[in-house]
């Protein structure tokens, strides 16, 4: 009795005996393309649902961390597709700038070729073929998982449209200053040659050496330690803090810089922390971010000594040499001169490292373009404090609030040749001339283009309204934006999530990118740990999907689904997913197969059995379930939900106590037919957005309908009987009981027992006939000797298990492990009254042994009760 308002046409039970994936969810898939049930109209009159898919890089294939994304955001797409919205999942990739350029020079290496060797204009040629030939693999393999994106509207970052609103963005923001140039430390990766940001770079334990080195002579001298021995070439002054008494004579003196021949001022300065080491350091401010700062304090000079591949620039003896050859010769040379004081090696310390290549970063000074962030994060922090943004889980919040509070200014240039170039021209004057998309560029001597490219990220901030076409009013922005909801990973909160929350309150007049934040976690193995390459534990999505489809891969993740939570995988458990959706189809197959239809209207509650009741009032207590916990974003609970309701409600308890009424035809037959064809029609569509493929499959067989894809999303009508619920709950109570008591005797599941059924005067009565179905209980019949008795849920089940067991054996059985339970608690017991082993013995040793003792003592109960109910031998 949920609210279903489709006709019920006639169905075709005809099911093949297997589910087989790999013959159905491909056909299924494109027929669904096909049919435009994915498309959005921007002109629809229905209430928009929007969710943008975080862009994957061009270069990307489909890992195992794309599946369970892309599993959620399809799970809330299907079913506001189901509600009436017009939804809209909006499909796209990114040029990722870095990424795809390495790709394609490795591919000119192979050829004895750099880009250099093309030019500029040749090799981005080269790059947008290699796109053509070889990039976007993941979107075939995002049809094989199922995604529901609206394929027609499918963006790339470096798309014509998406390119003029970069464009458009970058002028807009430069002429309210807040772009600009300048001349900073940025992070610079001298394998990849270019600029990243902070949250591009990778920390790590290292081991490193630390070596003090003393600068100048006799009292004039000061002791540094440093873990980068090379820069000191770079030094431009040592530091200590004004209110240090062992340097205060120092301050405002030259001492000698070690290898150099220079002299370099000691000043005083307030970072400096007295109590860390000697309480000075050296001041590299062409190489150092605080050093930096120190420098600009006190005009100091900025000495560059590497350059861009992170070799030494400084003439002398070591000009040439790479950082680390250079660092271990400079530490020799000081060491042949007296100067260093103390050696530690190895040094472990935390090394920033390149998020593409594994490089160890240099800080280095460069000419970079900026984003002055302060407004931009400052608006973006409003809008979650401020309610008109809501992150889930709300505990993350804390997080965001951290970045965008402390948030530093954004480097937004890269030395790069593909990607977004920075629409700025420089004249033969020092003229600064930044262009917007419709305008034209100055022309004539002298003038050219910024040779740098935008940071990928400054391109993806702009994915929630520059793919719905902004700059121009278009009907699906005005339609779609602001998104609904926006999921992805918490690791991609500060690279992505921020900068869309800033460049959308800017562009669109206040107006956030999206109401709400899911962030879920990340996947790992099942025993918790990171899955990478080189740990051996990687897994190709694709290849479970092969094996055990696609429904399976899904709904694995999304039981696992919890908000913000890592989620630990096994292929056991896809396994388990893999069964479920065979029970599923199987359970289906032998309803059709047993009367089970959606033709015409449900029966009056009146006609039906307590079962049927009992049925329908779990089916919408559990459609009311799982609306909360979509509504929550609680995807592993509702998964959960539907699980245990299907399997356990559905399959293992309604299907098999209503075998009995339909193996005996009749009206009740029919009724529970079309009680059974309700539950699974509903229990389909709620099923569908996790696993599409088995339930468009079983559920156009059990109606005869087009695809469940489009059906209505169920209701709870709010049907409920209390009674039979409890009825129902006596019945299985009974059941339970036992075939405990079956297991503990040993008895074969499919064993034939006589029974005596005491239930005259119980709600149990009615159930006779199921109860003895389920538990293979024969009829009294003649010499019927009852040898164990059990009272359960107020009636009372005798059996004779006289001809069942060898009871002689049972009992020496029984015996041997009550021995081996009682011995088992001796053990414990003397070790846990011995107070010199509690005295030595650690915690979580004792209490292990406190779990044997605690174990043995049920043992011993089971094994009593057991031996007290077997007959006399």
């Amino acid at each position: 009795m949920t609210e279903n308002t489709q006709q019920q046409p006639a169905a075709n039970p005809e099911l093949p005996t297997q589910y087989a994936p790999a013959e159905v969810e491909g056909k299924l898939y494109e027929r669904w393309v096909e049919r435009g049930y994915f498309e959005a109209d921007a002109n629809s009159e229905k209430s928009p649902y929007t969710i943008v898919i975080p862009p994957p890089n061009v270069t990307g294939s489909l890992h195992l961390g794309h599946a369970f994304e892309h599993t959620l955001i399809d799970a809330l797409t299907r079913r506001k597709r189901m509600q009436g919205y017009e939804t809209l999942w909006q499909p796209g990739m990114d040029h990722a700038g870095i990424a795809t350029q390495n790709v394609v020079e490795r591919e000119l290496a192979k050829e004895g070729k750099s880009r250099h060797d093309l030019g500029r204009e040749a090799f981005v040629e080269r790059v947008w073929q290699w796109k053509a030939e070889s990039g976007g693999q993941i979107s075939g393999q995002m049809k094989r998982l199922g995604d529901g994106v609206a394929w027609s509207r499918e963006r790339f970052t470096m798309d014509e449209g998406l390119s003029q609103a970069v464009q458009t963005i970058f002028k807009k923001l430069y002429d309210d200053e807040l772009i600009y140039r300048a001349e900073r430390i940025i992070n610079w990766c001298p394998r990849c040659l270019t600029a990243i940001s902070d949250i591009e770079v990778e920390y790590q334990d290292d081991d490193g050496e630390l070596v003090s080195i003393r600068y100048g002579e006799g009292d004039a001298s000061i002791v540094v330690a440093t873990t980068r021995a090379e820069t000191m070439l770079g030094d431009t002054a040592v530091a200590v803090h004004p209110d240090d008494e062992r340097y205060r004579h120092l301050v405002g003196t030259e001492i000698e810089l070690p290898l150099t021949g220079r002299r370099i001022p000691v000043v005083a300065d307030e970072h400096v922390d007295p109590e860390f080491g000697t309480g000075a350091v050296k001041v590299t401010p062409a190489h150092d971010p605080n050093d930096f700062e120190i420098g600009q304090r006190h005009g100091l000079p900025n000495l560059a000594v590497m350059d861009e591949r992170a070799v030494i620039t400084a003439h002398g003896p070591f000009q040439g040499l790479d950082r680390l050859e250079a660092r271990s010769a400079i530490v020799a040379a000081l060491r042949a001169e007296g100067r260093i004081v103390a050696e530690k090696r190895p040094y472990v310390h935390s090394v920033g490292h390149c998020s593409r290549c594994k490089t160890t970063i240099e800080p280095r000074l460069s000419m970079q373009w900026w984003v002055k962030v302060g407004p931009l994060a400052k608006a973006a922090g409003d809008a979650v404090r401020d309610g008109k943004v809501k992150i889930h889980p709300q505990e993350m919040e804390k997080r965001y609030f951290e970045w965008v509070d402390n948030l530093h200014d954004w480097c937004i240039s890269r030395q790069l040749w593909w990607g977004h170039r920075i629409p700025v021209w420089y004249g033969p004057n020092g003229e600064i001339v930044c262009v917007g998309p419709d305008e034209q560029p100055p022309t004539g001597e002298g003038w050219h283009q910024d040779t740098d490219v935008l940071d990928t990220w400054f391109s993806s901030g702009l994915w929630p309204f520059s793919t719905l076409g902004w700059p121009e009013q278009t009907d699906s922005l005005a339609k779609f934006y602001p998104n609904s909801v926006l999921v992805t990973g918490y690791d991609i909160l500060f690279f992505w999530v921020a900068r869309m929350m800033m460049f959308g309150l800017y562009a669109m007049d206040g107006t956030p990118p999206f109401h709400t934040i899911v962030l879920h976690g990340m996947v790992r193995d099942q025993f918790g740990k990171k899955m990478s390459k080189s740990f051996g534990n990687a897994v190709n999505p694709l290849d479970w999907m092969n094996e055990y489809g696609s429904d399976a891969v899904r709904f694995t993740l999304a039981n696992g689904a919890n908000p913000g939570i890592d989620v630990p995988i096994g292929e056991d458990w896809v396994k388990a997913s893999r069964n479920f959706a065979n029970k599923i189809w199987n359970a289906t197959r032998f309803a059709l197969m047993n009367g089970a239809t959606v033709e015409g209207p449900l029966p009056d509650p009146s006609e039906m059995s307590a079962t049927d009741r009992w049925i329908l009032s779990r089916l919408n207590k559990t459609v009311a379930d799982v609306d909360a916990f979509y509504d929550d974003y609680q995807f592993a609970k509702l998964a959960d939900a539907l699980y245990h309701f299907a399997w356990d409600e559905v399959f293992d308890w309604y299907v098999e106590l209503s075998k009995t009424t339909f193996f005996a035809g009749g009206e009740g037959a029919k009724v529970s037919g079309r009680v059974l064809g309700e539950v699974l029609d509903v229990m389909l569509r709620l099923l569908h957005p996790i696993v599409p493929f088995v339930t468009e499959t079983l559920w156009t067989t059990l109606t005869g309908k087009e695809s469940v894809v489009i059906a209505d999303w169920p209701k709870d009508s709010g049907f409920r009987d209390d009674a039979a619920e409890r009825e129902i709950e006596l019945v299985q109570q009974v059941v339970t009981e036992v075939r405990r008591f079956r297991s503990d005797q040993g008895l074969q599941p499919g064993q034939k027992v006589p029974a005596r059924l005491d239930l005259a005067g119980t709600a149990l009565a009615p159930h006779e006939a199921a109860i003895r179905q389920l538990l293979r209980l024969q009829p009294e019949g003649e010499g019927f000797s009852a040898t164990a008795s059990l009272p359960v849920a107020g009636a009372t089940v005798a059996l004779d298990l006289s001809g069942t067991i060898d009871v002689a054996a049972e009992r020496k059985r029984l015996a041997k492990d009550l021995a081996a339970a009682e011995k088992e608690k001796a053990q414990a017991n003397g070790k846990l009254g011995n107070e010199a082993f509690l005295a030595k013995a650690p915690d979580n040793v004792v209490e292990k042994i406190r779990t044997r003792l605690a174990k043995a003592d049920e043992d011993i109960a089971r094994i009593q009760a057991q031996l007290e109910r077997l007959p006399q031998a």
